[in-house]
């Protein structure tokens, strides 16, 4: 029998925090948020309660009880099953071992980089390595601020560290290529855009 895994990535994000511990939605989303990983993961409140509902009907989560705090509506509180943890560990086994091809816009936009002109191509790998720049100073901060202030093992932010790695190896590229653009050393077709 083929077990019917998640559509949602944000399943991922869900079962892995069930795995610290049972929680609500709401403490779901709060954590998810806190870690800054509201920017890896789709993050709405429709989404997030369409994906618990999904997994609990699937088999992989079930209620473990209610928790109410002062005058707030009674939440329901979720925990792995047995066979969902067992099923979220080896899918989270195959999705490290074996690569897949991903599609990302930057790579999608890359293939027509051309259209731009060398000058108009230069300006916006400059401003993307800008961009790049503020993104990896604020990660760092949140990154710190988890460890540091919150106490959070190194285990459950190495996703942080990787994102990190990405980036930086994206910036390096970025402001070569801008480079290599300024410079005249990337051979721009002829007559193809001096925008």
């Amino acid at each position: 029998m083929t077990v019917r895994r998640p559509a949602n990535p944000l399943a991922l994000a869900v079962l892995g925090l069930l795995l610290e511990q049972p929680r609500h939605p709401h403490a779901m989303a709060a954590a998810l948020r806190e870690r800054g990983l509201d920017s890896a993961f789709k993050l709405t409140t429709g989404s997030l309660y369409d994906t618990v509902r999904a997994l609990a009907r699937d088999g992989w989560i079930e209620a473990d009880g209610t928790e109410q705090v002062g005058g707030r509506p009674a939440r329901t509180v979720y925990r792995h099953t047995p066979e969902g943890r067992a099923r979220f560990t080896e899918w989270l086994d195959e999705l490290i071992r074996e690569p897949s091809p991903e599609f990302p816009r930057f790579v999608s936009a890359l293939t027509y980089l051309g259209a731009l002109g060398p000058r108009r191509a230069a300006e916006a790998l400059r401003e993307r390595a800008a961009a790049l720049e503020a993104g990896l100073a604020a990660g760092e901060s949140a990154y710190q601020a988890a460890r540091e202030d919150h106490g959070v093992p190194r285990l459950f932010v190495i996703e942080a560290e990787y994102a990190r790695a990405m980036a930086e190896a994206e910036l390096r590229w970025v402001r070569a290529t801008a480079e290599e653009i300024e410079r005249g050393a990337l051979p721009w077709p002829e007559g193809d855009g001096h925008a």
